[in-house]
């Protein structure tokens, strides 16, 4: 999956369209991510002690990963890989890129 949890992603389908946010969880099993502020359900709660009161507490639902898209200072990007050779050390290490700039994530 190339989105990966601290990401701001911008949701591109769905109820909430338009929406940005920051990953809070990737469920790689499922293909689903969590996005603070995004899809929001509600949970009736019982009273206990971490919440005495109880009630309807609203949290966020899982959305699909192709619905959102990594988000960056120009806007909602794609994201592509890149090797990159370390001479000294004769390694090569995969990163992240953006691919409208080119610039690495």
């Amino acid at each position: 999956m190339k989105i990966k949890k601290g990401d701001q992603v911008k949701v591109i389908a769905g109820k909430d369209r338009g929406k940005i946010g920051r990953v809070l969880k990737v469920m790689t099993d499922k293909n689903r991510v969590l996005v603070e502020g995004v899809n929001l359900i509600h949970r009736h709660s019982r009273p206990s002690q971490k919440n005495p009161k109880g009630g309807i507490v609203e949290k966020e639902g899982p959305i699909h990963a192709s619905n959102v898209m990594y988000y960056s200072n120009e806007g909602p990007t794609r994201v592509g890989y890149r090797r990159i050779e370390d001479s000294q050390k004769k390694i090569t290490k995969k990163v992240r890129i953006s691919v409208k700039t080119g610039e690495m994530i």
